[in-house]
């Protein structure tokens, strides 16, 4: 039986203005799932992350953490199981080095020395940094300081990382490496994992349930299978398929080629085109 570790029910949340950011949100994250969050700019997945995080309460609606209103947990009942990595890391960097960074949540959560020091190994070594514990925060790549605000958060013991596109500002080879560790994390350690991205060609390698995004309402949620439908469904919450879906659905529908499904993934569509080119010759 699946467990839910958030429970999101959002009627609406404004802005001090009146203007609507998010409404009408319904969505589960269970344990153990690696989720998306896929929009545009401007579409409310920050603002949807900070609701699930505690940080923003004044909306309409029940947000449930294992089963209790978010609202009604103390902070540190909230972080010391979900944890929000931003966007850019230089807002959550602050030490001299990363040991010290990465060691701040565990001390200020009142553990013994030796046991920050544990943890801190112990996360570093998680996020593939265990020999940059004594390097400077501004002598490292942006990719780099990403993977050091995972591991304060993994060093608090924090079961659920919400982060906010871990993979902006990285060049393709960084893009890669973080989802792959990302992933290692989830499926490795039992992490839960909600990623709010606009990078739709990573989504389907690595997602287990997807929720689109589109001026702050979730219009479509499933496995990326299931979301991933025609282009002109996707152009219209300024979102485009996967450049390999795009290609095999173009080759179906313009040339007619016998694909039987449109693959998100450069295996299958491997698999599809093999497939495609028999039936042809047969």
């Amino acid at each position: 039986m699946n467990t839910i570790r958030i429970s999101v029910n959002l009627e609406a949340f404004k802005y001090p203005d009146g203007t609507v950011a998010l409404a009408d949100i319904r969505l589960d994250v269970q344990k153990g799932e690696f989720t998306g969050i896929l929009g545009s700019n401007g579409s409310g997945k920050t603002t949807l992350l900070k609701i699930m995080d505690g940080l923003i309460k004044d909306y309409t609606g029940q947000v449930l953490l294992d089963g209790q209103d978010v609202r009604r947990l103390h902070p540190r009942d909230i972080y010391r199981k979900v944890g929000l990595v931003f966007q850019n890391p230089d807002d959550q960097l602050f030490a001299h080095n990363v040991f010290e960074d990465v060691a701040f949540g565990p001390r200020n959560m009142g553990f013994e020395e030796s046991e920050v020091k544990r943890r801190v190994e112990e996360a570093l070594a998680g996020v593939e940094m265990a020999e940059y514990g004594g390097k400077n925060i501004h002598a490292m790549s942006y990719g780099q300081k990403k993977r050091v605000c995972i591991a304060g958060l993994l060093a608090m013991g924090h079961e659920i990382l919400l982060l906010d596109e871990p993979t902006a500002g990285l060049d393709p080879m960084g893009e890669y490496r973080m989802m792959e560790l990302l992933t290692r994390l989830n499926r490795e350690n039992g992490v839960t994992i909600v990623m709010a991205t606009h990078s739709v060609d990573l989504v389907p390698i690595f997602l287990h349930r997807l929720h689109i995004l589109s001026k702050g309402r979730v219009v479509r949620g499933g496995a990326p299978e299931e979301v991933f439908t025609a282009p002109e469904e996707m152009a219209n919450v300024k979102l485009r398929l996967p450049h390999i879906a795009e290609l095999i659905y173009r080759l179906k529908h313009e040339d007619r080629l016998p694909f039987g499904r449109v693959p998100l993934t450069i295996g299958e569509a491997r698999r599809e085109i093999v497939e495609a080119l028999r039936e042809k010759q047969q």
